[in-house]
């Protein structure tokens, strides 16, 4: 039924002004203005995300989405460049170095925040 319908996924953040600039300024992504104030981001390979306003938003409390990379040293240096912070858990189950990147338990991964709160991720690909 729904094998040929296009989805998109969406989140929801407390401020459209600051998701836009921390999204295409900051990030670099294609970001375009949708209906009823929501906004567009075109992610590398095609995909689409819906980033929507919400007056009560909530950040998310888990990756709303994974950024793949080759290198995520060189991924976290160019956030931590740009103000990012990357070393946002201290949390014996999420053991990160002093970059906040956790290694060796999975694929090389790092976490940092959108303005809203909302959890992304540089993962190794």
């Amino acid at each position: 039924m729904l094998a040929s319908a296009r989805a998109i996924s969406s989140f929801s953040v407390n401020d459209i002004a600051a998701a836009k600039e921390f999204y295409g300024k900051v990030l670099g992504l294609g970001v375009n203005d949708g209906g009823m104030g929501t906004l567009s981001l075109a992610l590398p390979g095609g995909a689409e995300v819906m980033v929507y306003p919400k007056d009560n938003h909530e950040p998310a409390s888990f990756t709303i989405l994974n950024f793949i990379v080759d290198d995520v040293d060189a991924a976290v240096e160019q956030l931590n460049g740009k103000g990012i912070q990357t070393k946002i858990y201290d949390d014996p189950n999420l053991p990160t170095d002093e970059k906040g990147i956790m290694r060796g338990n999975g694929p090389d991964i790092a976490w940092f925040r959108d303005p809203a709160g909302n959890v992304l991720s540089v993962l190794k690909a």
